[in-house]
């Protein structure tokens, strides 16, 4: 595997896509990009919330991806564009400190997280000026990284604009980090992915280093993408944040119980770390010593001996960790299961999404009547496994479905849950669809 993303010349007459780009970069520039950039969206098989409690996630690249056309000048002044009307233009100065309003997040400021994350690596001052046209494939708020594909390819273009040269590692660091700019307290997934991803291949992707293992799917068996059509900012909501918080106070309750200085442990996987336990051990420890009622802000003070800021008065803390290191131990199944390339795997990895599904929705509650509406009808058509994909509370359902039975699988889920709706029946084109492992992220050099 390449260390740096690759880049790869082209004739843009060839591929639609980058000459429909370039036609209207050309048309509202009056001059032609100097190079393209591209980062993919994702699919995440099984691993759901757990990437930011410091636990190994299994994702896949997918087909659909953020595209943006570039030119270097002397303006002063980042422009950028949108092929898709619904997205306002939007300038700003090279000269000024880029401010990000996370009360706000409107398209250009996943943009300008990417900027700002390569300015502060390098500390360039002041930066190159750019004109950006930005197309995206990838169905936004569904669940398959639209924002993070976005803050990739902006990270990617700036530091191609500003000469400078990072591996695909340090670009995933930087933009895992630099998103939390909009507000997004992650983990690191979707940007690793985004730029790690190998065409045929899902990764295993594990924190603290960073790295990526390939997992080879088993044959016989397609995943197919299913969006339920509910849209979820996870920067525009306070759902995910919260999940953070009761995570880290979980951390803190367990650690304190142990012994252990809860001070300087904020994830989940770090508690299992300094106890050297097992996760079966953890998932014991949480039903020995944290609660499955709400907990109040009080008892937690009082228990930890600190002030809570949060705005929450209640916490679920037993739920969200029994989830968390369920999670944690299916993610090693998964793998282990892919790499016995067992006549049983198929059936293996589907029960293993199910069970994942069950405890996104019943202890992480991060699912929605849509989506669960969705997954059963998922698997009444046909499906070995399905499961929500991304954040939750809205977006996309991911199904294992044997090969034979794609086409009866995905005629019967437009019957069932699209056509059903005038709105569904709407998008139903760009929400119902077979994802292959897709490769990561490129910079195109025309020839």
């Amino acid at each position: 595997m390449a260390t740096n993303p690759p880049k790869i010349k082209t004739a843009t007459s060839a591929n639609e896509r980058l000459q429909k780009v370039r036609n209207t970069f050309e048309k509202k520039y009056g001059e032609s990009p100097l190079f393209y950039a591209c980062a993919p969206g994702r699919v995440n098989l099984i691993g759901e919330h757990i990437d930011y409690c410091g636990y190994s996630v299994l994702p896949m690249a997918i087909e659909q991806n953020i595209l943006a056309a570039v030119s270097v000048n002397n303006s002063g002044r980042i422009q950028l564009a949108n092929t898709n009307p619904q997205y306002k233009d939007f300038t700003v100065s090279c000269s000024e400190d880029i401010a990000i309003d996370r009360d706000n997040p409107k398209w250009h400021y996943y943009f300008l997280c990417g900027v700002k994350g390569i300015q502060e690596k390098f500390g360039i001052a002041p930066l190159a000026g750019m004109s950006c046209v930005v197309d995206g494939t990838i169905p936004p708020s569904s669940g398959l990284s639209s924002s993070s594909a976005l803050v990739c390819c902006a990270g990617l273009v700036t530091m191609e604009a500003n000469q400078k040269s990072l591996s695909k590692l340090a670009l995933a660091e930087i933009c895992a980090k630099c998103e939390r700019y909009i507000g997004t307290e992650g983990g690191g997934m979707d940007q690793s992915i985004s730029f790690l991803a190998e065409r045929g291949t899902a990764k295993l992707i594990e924190f603290q280093p960073l790295r990526a293992t390939d997992v080879k799917l088993p044959d016989g068996a397609v995943f197919v993408i299913s969006n339920c059509c509910v849209e979820m900012n996870k920067a525009a909501s306070s759902h995910f944040n919260i999940r953070v918080v009761e995570c880290r106070i979980a951390t803190k309750m367990l650690a304190q119980v142990k012994g252990l200085d809860s001070s300087r442990l904020l994830k989940l996987a770090q508690v299992q770390t300094e106890l050297k336990a097992s996760l079966e051990d953890m998932l014991a420890l949480v039903d020995e010593v944290l609660h499955p009622e709400l907990y109040s802000r009080e008892e937690i003070c009082k228990a930890l001996e600190v002030t809570l800021g949060y705005f929450l008065t209640h916490f679920k803390l037993h739920q969200r960790a029994k989830h968390v290191y369920g999670e944690a131990a299916r993610v090693l199944q998964f793998k282990n299961v892919c790499d016995s390339e067992s006549d049983k795997s198929i059936r293996l990895l589907g029960d293993l999404m199910n069970q994942s599904h069950a405890s996104c929705r019943d202890l992480y509650e991060c699912s929605c009547p849509e989506l669960d509406q969705l997954v059963d009808i998922c698997l009444k058509s046909g499906a070995v496994g399905s499961r929500l994909t991304g954040a939750g509370w809205g977006g996309c359902a991911v199904s294992m479905v044997p090969s034979e039975k794609v086409e009866f699988f995905i005629q019967a889920v437009r019957e069932a849950y699209y056509l059903t709706d005038p709105r569904r029946a709407a998008m139903e084109k760009q929400s119902l669809f077979v994802s292959k492992p897709g490769g990561g992220a490129v910079i195109f050099l025309e020839e």
